[in-house]
């Protein structure tokens, strides 16, 4: 083999197997679990697979049988906060000894080439904070330098910082996600925190070049342009819409502190410090090579798309383009091309985007869907009506635009203004054309019950559906319960639901009414496609049955 890669399942070295694949190379890759998790993800990034070989290898134990190869990396460890200390030392230091005593039984290797880290290489970092992790990564770099030097093997170390990317859920993703649920009040540290970061992208390219490279050399992997901690949380705080915190908690004062009061990790602070790296030979290295690392900020963006797409790798994300956008002042996440669509999807309450997801996969052609503003995902902003004409400005076709429950209000303003921009109008369980709901869900203490009750069975809704749970999680969120009952009220309004009746009658583009026999009859002369057993939410429970009404 050109090269063998240990932790070949994991999130640096997956990304690794796919470059060194693409560079034409033989790839036996090293997974200690389900080859099938390599070889999926692969598929799904449409690497090409035919010069690879998966093998089982647990590095925690001498390693036999396995087919050699020139270059020998090793991105197997465990890198995780609260470990047993015995579990860590058998990931980061029994682990990369028994890859150099296979290396080195190797003929004509070229090169070992070994992960450590950015803080734990001898002479780097400052204060440590005696966790498992960080103890046993120390203690795994200097014994696999002394073994290799023991057994003349080739040995090069990179040391990357945090790297960023989709898959990436530990470390500074956990701060993300505090900053998402609006739980980040003070930015812990000092406002010259430098936390620097790296794609996994970049990592895996310069890890493919090393083994060409002199050997025994170090390499720092960061991008020294990140954004000091302060200013990175601004930035992500900006792009996902969220509030940024303003005020800085000392580390001296968080050390101190109960966990159960910060829910800072005794293990993470002394990674909050304001040390910088030596990445000269790193740079040079690139710059020979012709690497050039990706725009920091543009890549951070993209990484919080991707972490609030995958709730933070809870669920698995809808496959296609989406993100946050500004669209009529609120930072809107968007599912799907604005340009072509085919159908635009609008959410109704208490739902977001995610739930057409079940639908979406019976359409055809592009789809486009959103949060509505101010709830799921979404940040407030203008009026429904206005951020819908922005929504819906780059399309260059003509849609056949669906609303559903308190979302058919704005679907039916739209198509009355621009009935020569749409090509049909679906009202799926319009609201103002059913009874109106229980007086208590539109009342102040209703946003309390909407974040603590069993909200799922409430609503009648599958309590087990991933669109379900992700949808109902945003209503934990600063605010969007608030506003979710406050969007009902105004739904509720005669003179709302007065207007949108008569614009019913008035309206010149087809339009097509759905609705369940198992919800609130449908108060309207016009004909209604009905689903069968399905509820206020036909969409989720009978998409077949709803695509086959849409005319697909």
């Amino acid at each position: 083999m050109d090269a063998i890669v240990f932790g070949g399942g994991g999130f640096i070295g997956r990304s690794l197997v796919a470059e060194l694949l693409g560079r034409g190379q033989s790839v036996a890759a090293g997974v200690r679990g389900r080859p099938e998790r390599l070889t999926t993800w692969l598929a799904d990034q449409g690497v090409d697979t035919g010069r690879l070989t998966v093998v089982t290898a647990d590095i925690s134990q001498p390693l036999t049988g396995l087919p050699e190869a020139r270059d020998v990396y090793n991105t197997a460890g465990n890198y995780a906060f609260g470990l047993d200390p015995a579990q860590a030392r058998a990931a980061n230091v029994a682990g990369p000894l028994h890859v150099v005593d296979w290396a080195a039984t190797v003929p004509g290797l070229r090169r070992l080439i070994h992960i450590g880290g950015y803080r734990i290489a001898e002479g780097q970092g400052g204060k440590s904070g005696g966790g498992a992790y960080e103890a046993s990564k120390k203690e795994g770099d200097k014994a696999v330098r002394a073994r290799a030097r023991e057994l003349g093997v080739p040995l090069t170390m990179a040391h990357p910082s945090t790297v960023i990317g989709p898959g990436q859920y530990i470390g500074l993703a956990s701060v993300v996600h505090d900053l998402w649920r609006g739980r980040l009040p003070a930015v812990p540290g000092s406002p010259e925190v430098f936390l620097p970061v790296v794609t996994v992208g970049y990592v895996a390219r310069f890890l493919a070049e090393l083994p060409a490279s002199p050997p025994g050399q170090d390499h720092w992997l960061l991008d020294d342009d990140t954004p000091l901690l302060p200013d990175l949380l601004r930035l992500l705080a900006g792009h996902m819409g969220v509030a940024a915190p303003r005020r800085h908690v000392p580390i001296g004062l968080l050390e101190r502190l109960p966990r159960a009061l910060t829910g800072a990790d005794p293990e993470t602070l002394p990674f909050l410090s304001t040390d910088r790296y030596p990445t000269a030979s790193a740079h040079a290295l690139a710059a020979g090579a012709g690497l050039s690392m990706p725009p920091v900020r543009e890549e951070l963006r993209h990484w919080a798309d991707h972490l609030v797409a995958s709730r933070f790798g809870t669920t698995e994300p809808w496959p296609g383009t989406q993100g946050f956008q500004d669209i009529a002042g609120s930072r809107t996440w968007v599912i799907g091309d604005r340009t072509r669509p085919a159908h635009v999807l609008l959410p109704g309450l208490p739902m977001n985007a995610d739930m057409w997801a079940p639908l979406a996969s019976h359409l055809k052609g592009p789809i486009l869907t959103a949060d509505l503003p101010g709830l799921g995902r979404s940040a407030p902003g203008e009026s429904l009506d206005r951020w819908l004409e922005e929504l819906l400005a780059p399309a260059e076709t003509r849609p056949v635009l669906v609303g559903h429950s308190l979302a058919c209000g704005p679907a039916l303003r739209f198509a009355a203004r621009h009935p020569d921009r749409v090509a049909g109008l679906v009202l799926v369980a319009p609201a103002f054309l059913q009874p109106v709901g229980p007086a208590y869900l539109r009342s102040a203490p209703a946003a309390a019950l909407l974040r603590r009750a069993p909200v799922a069975k409430l609503l009648g809704l599958p309590a087990d559906d991933p669109a379900v749970t992700a949808s109902l999680a945003d209503l934990e969120r600063p605010g969007v319960a608030r506003r979710v009952v406050k969007a009902l009220r105004t739904a509720a309004a005669p003179a709302n639901r007065a207007e949108l009746r008569h614009l019913l009658t008035t309206v010149t583009v087809p339009v097509t009414i759905i609705a369940g026999t198992a919800d609130a009859p449908v108060e309207t002369a016009l004909a209604t496609a009905q689903v069968t057993g399905a509820g206020h939410y036909p969409q989720l429970t009978h998409p077949d049955q709803v695509a086959d009404l849409l005319g697909v």
